[in-house]
């Protein structure tokens, strides 16, 4: 029987050369994953054993990842604000940058930078994991999930059954088109790749659903039909937070913008992007607008599984 050491830099040179990126901490992850362990308690066990049914487990796991499978599908849950949600093919993985808007919309409303909110829209849900975590933060808000896909809302169920939101509304639904409530936030996440530009998408982006990554011929189809229909969907003073393409930015706050959004700003991630766009309901007061806050500065923190 090999070492855990001599299985994790063998393991590692295999997907090297199979072009994984960060090959190492995925090798980490997938022999954390077999052993039953926390990733860093492998550095307390190098010189155990791996035992034999534990290797063939293991064996597959990195086939499978040196073909394309995301390691989240893998390992078959991913952190999200520290909620361990399922996550496999029904929908997106969750991203960092999802994370960021998600972490700013909760530290802005403890603030008191922004009203706690008191009914909740997470359109284009997919695992859930914007709108079951605002759940989970702001409890007395009423809150609905929507998805057109049907696959995505039975994930969305489970990883709200995993956090006990069964409250949590869920609904299919084309936009708003089976919406008939009012909200005074609303989050989305919705598809803003080209079509054209998805064939040449990483192998691992590529095994999340077309349906949500493809936003027409410049990205932004679905996102100008949002913003068209999310108004009669505000309640007055209500806000709109979208996440959008790494380039997208400014022509979707114009867009916003000459639907009648106020208070239209762009938020950066923390590489520096402007990748999330927020707007105010007509119905807000101008003397309030300028109220809206600017991003406060999210502490460095290690976004890699864990």
């Amino acid at each position: 029987m090999k070492s855990l050491l001599e299985v994790l830099t063998s393991g590692t040179g295999y997907l090297q050369k199979h072009g994984v990126d960060e090959a190492r901490l995925n090798m980490e992850h997938l022999l954390a994953h077999v052993l039953g362990c926390r990733r860093l308690d492998l550095y307390l066990r190098f010189e155990e054993r791996l035992p034999e049914d534990a290797l063939v487990s293991l064996r597959d796991l990195i086939r499978r990842r040196a073909e394309g499978t995301p390691l989240q599908h893998l390992l078959g849950t991913v952190d999200f604000l520290g909620h361990e949600l399922i996550s496999d093919h029904r929908a997106l993985i969750p991203r960092p940058e999802t994370e960021f808007l998600v972490d700013w919309l909760i530290r802005e409303v403890s603030a008191r930078r922004l009203p706690l909110p008191t009914a909740v829209l997470d359109m284009a849900t997919g695992s859930g994991c914007i709108g079951l975590t605002l759940a989970s933060a702001w409890k007395e808000a009423r809150t609905q999930l929507t998805d057109l896909s049907e696959d995505a809302l039975d994930l969305a169920r489970l990883n709200a059954s995993r956090l006990g939101l069964d409250h949590v509304q869920l609904t299919r639904s084309d936009l708003f088109e089976k919406v008939t409530a009012s909200f005074d936030l609303i989050v989305t996440n919705l598809p803003y790749i080209p079509s054209a530009e998805i064939p040449a998408l990483s192998r691992e982006v590529r095994r999340d659903p077309v349906a949500a990554l493809d936003g027409g011929p410049d990205g932004m189809d679905i996102i100008r039909r949002f913003l068209t229909e999310a108004p009669a969907h505000l309640l007055p003073g209500g806000m709109v937070a979208l996440e959008v393409g790494h380039d997208q930015g400014k022509a979707v706050a114009d867009i916003a913008s000459h639907q009648g959004f106020t208070g239209v700003r762009l938020l950066a991630d923390l590489a520096g992007i402007e990748r999330f766009v927020l707007g105010i309901h007509p119905g807000l007061p101008r003397s309030e607008i300028a109220t809206l806050p600017e991003p406060a500065p999210k502490p460095a923190d290690d976004n890699s599984l864990s």
